[in-house]
């Protein structure tokens, strides 16, 4: 397994390919999705940049916190941005940027929050397949026959077979993306679809760190996404029972 790929004078890094594959598709059926229900693809197109600028934000922000101690031993770390972004750090910095984007426009942000989410479980399902060959956010080590094993990464430990954790929640991911599509198929109150991202991707990112063995810090026997994933999915019940109740249509924007 290598992220890296050799094509005549041409490297190509798969996990960057992967993210830009993710990003693509995220905005390509978003902006199919908005011109269906008649909404403003301008919007979609303003959201996308600011979800990447305030994902890349948050993603970096969340890192710098959870590797204090180390940046503390090697202030480098700080600066070095081939490496260091954590995947709740961008959901919050992406969301951020998108409400402020949506308020300055004066449009409804829930509304293009509800359509724009299930696009965003499949962009993280793309992602990770990218961090399947770049070999972050790897497994334990383990004796199963559907263990990775690398032999050149930078992050994962070399030489030894690893629970495949990364394609694990990358078929998550793409899972999410169907359902939540399939549920957004039928007219939701406002808040409903983002509120069922918000529960679903939480309890699968709690799940699959128990299996995880890189450094993602920790508060008490819990990792930190552990914790932020307890957080999300609190939030997510709320919102969705606050959207059952009708608290976020137009009528009563937020």
């Amino acid at each position: 397994m290598s992220n890296a790929i050799q094509i005549g004078p041409i490297t190509i890094y798969m996990y960057g390919l992967m993210m830009g594959i993710g990003f693509i598709s995220a905005y390509l059926v978003s902006d199919y999705r908005a011109k269906k229900r008649g909404m403003d693809t301008g919007i979609i197109f303003g959201i996308l940049w600011c979800a990447i600028i305030g994902g890349l934000l948050g993603a970096r922000v969340l890192y710098y916190i959870v590797e204090l101690p180390s940046i503390f031993k090697d202030p480098s770390i700080l600066w070095d941005f081939g490496t260091g972004y954590v995947v709740y750090g961008g959901i919050i910095g992406g969301v951020a940027g998108s409400y402020f984007y949506c308020r300055k426009k004066k449009v409804h942000f829930i509304e293009y929050f509800d359509l724009v989410m299930p696009s965003v479980a499949l962009a993280q399902g793309y992602g990770r397949i990218g961090c399947t060959f770049a070999g972050c956010c790897y497994g334990r080590e383990t004796t199963l026959p559907i263990g990775i094993i690398y032999h050149t990464s930078e992050v994962a430990p070399n030489g030894v077979k690893l629970l495949p954790t990364q394609p694990v929640s990358s078929a998550g991911d793409f899972l999410f993306a169907a359902i939540l599509f399939l549920y957004a198929r039928k007219k939701r109150t406002d808040g409903k679809v983002a509120a069922l991202y918000l529960i679903l991707y939480s309890v699968g990112r709690f799940i699959i760190e128990f299996f995880r063995n890189d450094y993602r810090g920790s508060v008490g026997v819990l990792s930190t996404s552990q914790l932020i994933s307890i957080f999300i999915f609190a939030l997510g019940i709320m919102l969705y029972c606050l959207a059952a109740k009708g608290r976020f249509e137009k009528n009563e924007a937020v």
